[in-house]
């Protein structure tokens, strides 16, 4: 099973992306989906993430901008991304840790200007 993320692009600050995170197959036992980010020349960290019973957390940083959501029965992953800024810029992935295993998107890039 593989995870594609998309959605990402060029914005200007202020502005918003809605990320995708979609999987290629059926993921038994699916615990946290998450979203990640790495900003350029630093690692990567934790952004927010929702559980299957529906328990929500994000980073400081980007409470009360950002939401994380799912569509359970497809098991996608999205993250609405309003109000961005420059501090946003960085390669976003998507994670789905299960009982078995933990999966990893291939990263998608945001971009956003001053």
């Amino acid at each position: 099973v593989q995870l594609q993320a998309s959605g990402g692009g060029l914005v200007q600050a202020g502005g918003s992306l809605r990320l995708s995170c979609a999987a290629s197959g059926n993921i038994i036992g699916i615990r946290v989906m998450r979203w990640y980010r790495q900003p350029p020349g630093k690692e990567r960290e934790w952004v927010a993430s929702i559980t299957m019973n529906g328990s929500i957390q994000y980073t400081d940083s980007v409470k009360d901008r950002f939401s994380i959501s799912r569509d359970r029965a497809k098991k996608n992953l999205y993250l609405q991304m309003d109000s961005l800024e420059p501090r946003d810029t960085a390669v976003y992935y998507c994670n789905i840790d299960s009982v078995y295993k933990e999966y990893w998107g291939q990263g998608t890039q945001v971009t956003v200007s001053s």
